[in-house]
């Protein structure tokens, strides 16, 4: 059985005239009737009871319009979804991000995405910087918001956000009620640091920046997230060199402090698979 088969027989039973629907369907008569024929033969009833003054459907060819008719309303729309799909108007996509930048870029991000793009359905994926390389390369994520160095062996990838480095300080810190603080001042202090091998260019960059001023950050504790290290803060377990934009991240007990001293910027970047660019992808970074 052959769609144009269905479509025939949908029109004749439009029609109720042969032809008629032939007139409709640019075909002959004869052939016409030939494929109703062959199609009622292939199927095991007869659709129409035929006359030389009319043509009626039969109770089995009711009972089966019925059901062609909704075959093609299924085809029509699996049609305009394929076609939705093709243009990037709907489909889904599943991103990394590190927290910080939840504190940045991503949230008017999503917003601008979800306004120009309401049917695109995003799964969102906090992780580190070397998971996010890691679900990459296995297709796990689509694409990962992340901080810098990227492998540009493997990955595409397109710095979206810089930002200067600040000091989260205990409240009651002696340095609290400061308006800058001077790195200097930071020589003695115990430090909540993350693991370098998370975000290697980020602890590179602070460590760097402290040898400036010829010393290293004595650790006090290690964490993962950005929000630990502020509640280790918090705590007074010690202080944290944090990117600028974390002061979203109220945490009561915590004071945020510019430096003295111009810092260095802190990247994130977008990262994405080498020739791997779907449609709804490109509608991502266009956005980007």
């Amino acid at each position: 059985m052959e769609l144009r088969h269905l479509r025939y027989f949908v029109t004749v039973a439009e029609e109720l005239h042969f032809g008629r629907a032939a007139e409709r369907l640019h075909i002959a008569q004869p052939p016409l009737s030939q494929q109703i024929r062959q199609l009622e033969n292939e199927i095991g009833f007869e659709l129409f009871h035929r006359t030389k003054r009319k043509v009626e459907l039969t109770e089995a060819g009711k009972a089966f319009l019925t059901e062609v008719e909704q075959i093609f309303r299924q085809l029509e729309q699996a049609i305009f979804l394929g076609r939705q799909v093709s243009r990037g108007e709907i489909g889904q996509l599943v991103v990394g991000f590190v927290s910080s930048a939840a504190y940045n870029i991503l949230p008017d991000f999503l917003l601008q995405f979800r306004n120009s793009n309401p049917n695109i359905n995003l799964e969102l994926h906090e992780s580190t910087t070397e998971e996010q390389s890691r679900w990459l390369q296995s297709g796990k994520i689509d694409v990962g918001f992340v901080r810098p160095p990227v492998n540009k062996d493997i990955y595409n990838s397109k710095i979206v956000f810089q930002e200067s480095l600040i000091v989260a300080v205990p409240e009651n810190h002696h340095l609290a009620n400061i308006e800058k603080i001077s790195l200097k001042s930071l020589v003695n202090e115990s430090f909540i640091l993350f693991p370098r091998f998370l975000a290697p260019g980020l602890y590179d960059l602070i460590i760097s920046f402290c040898q400036q001023f010829d010393f290293s950050p004595k650790p006090a504790q290690e964490a993962i997230q950005m929000q630990t290290i502020v509640s280790l803060v918090a705590a007074e377990i010690g202080v944290a060199i944090v990117p600028e934009s974390l002061q979203n991240l109220q945490r009561t007990g915590v004071v945020y402090k510019y430096f003295v001293e111009k810092t260095p910027q802190v990247s994130i970047a977008m990262i994405w698979r080498k020739n791997d660019l779907s449609v709804v992808l490109k509608k991502f970074l266009e956005v980007a």
